[in-house]
C-alpha cells in the first residue's frame, strides 16, 4: 500500500480510563505508525472525539453547538496525538476545515498531498467542519479526497458483528461483509452517511481492535483479525 487513512477511536485512545488520554496506548499507536511511515507508507489519521464529548448524547444543548464542541474535541485529540508521534521521531501536520489560529493549517487536497510527499503523517481534525456530520463521515470524505487505498477503523471492538457483542455473547463476527450488507442490515460499522459515501466511491474499510498487540501494523501487512468491509 502507498497511502492509507487510519481512524482512531477516541474512547480506545483513552484506554481503561474511558475519558481523556492514556499516554501508553497512544505511544503504542505512535510506534506502529512510525513503522509504517519508515516503510514508505503515507498515513492520514482521523480521531474521534468520544473520549471528551459526544454531541448527540446531549439533550439540553442545541445540536449545532453540541457538534461544534465535538469538532473541537477532535482537534484537541489530534494535537495531543501529533505531539506523541513527534516524540518518537515522526514529522506531523494537522489540517482542519476551518481556521484555527496557529494551531492547525487549513485543509486542502493540494496541501495534504504536499505534506504526504514530504513524508509527514497528516492529521485531519475538525470533522467535515459542519454540524450533523460525524467523524465517520469525515474520515471517508478525506480518504476519498486524498485518494487513500483503504480506511482502517481501529476501534474498541475487534470487528463487525451481527449484534452488539457487549450485550449479546452469541453475536456473530464477520470476517468479510459487503458494504451493501452493512447498509441493508444497519450494521453500524460507520454511520449511514459514511457507509453510502464508501459504497458510492468504492472505498474499502478494514475494522479491527486497536488494543490488540501490533494490530495496525499486522492489518497493513495482511494479517487482519477483524473484518473486511468490501465494495
Amino acid at each position: 500500500m502507498k497511502r492509507i487513512m487510519l481512524k482512531l477511536s477516541g474512547e480506545a485512545l483513552a484506554g481503561p480510563k474511558k475519558t481523556g488520554f492514556d499516554e501508553e496506548t497512544v505511544r503504542r499507536v505512535a510506534l506502529q505508525v512510525k513503522e509504517l511511515a519508515d516503510a514508505g507508507i503515507q498515513v492520514g489519521i482521523v480521531i474521534g472525539g468520544g473520549n471528551f464529548w459526544r454531541g448527540r448524547s446531549s439533550e439540553n444543548i442545541d445540536r449545532t453547538k453540541a457538534d461544534q464542541i465535538g469538532m473541537l474535541a477532535t482537534i484537541m485529540n489530534c494535537i495531543y496525538v501529533s505531539e506523541i508521534f513527534r516524540s518518537v521521531g515522526m514529522r506531523t501536520s494537522i489540517l482542519t476545515p476551518f481556521e484555527c489560529g496557529s494551531f492547525t493549517k487549513l485543509f486542502s487536497k493540494d496541501r495534504a498531498n504536499k505534506y504526504f510527499q514530504k513524508g509527514m503523517v497528516v492529521f485531519f481534525a475538525g470533522g467535515t467542519g459542519h454540524p450533523y456530520f460525524s467523524t465517520d463521515t469525515g474520515v471517508l470524505l478525506r480518504a476519498v479526497e486524498v485518494e487513500a487505498e483503504v480506511v482502517l477503523l481501529a476501534k474498541a471492538v475487534d470487528g463487525v458483528y451481527d449484534d452488539d457483542p457487549g450485550k449479546n455473547p452469541n453475536a456473530k463476527k464477520y470476517e468479510t461483509v459487503t458494504i451493501e450488507e452493512v447498509i441493508a442490515k444497519n450494521l453500524q460499522v460507520v454511520d449511514m452517511t459514511a457507509s453510502i459515501l464508501a459504497r458510492d466511491n468504492k472505498m474499502p474499510m478494514w475494522v479491527f481492535g486497536l488494543n490488540e498487540e501490533n494490530s495496525i501494523v499486522n492489518t497493513v501487512k495482511g494479517h487482519l483479525t477483524g473484518t473486511k468491509v468490501i465494495v
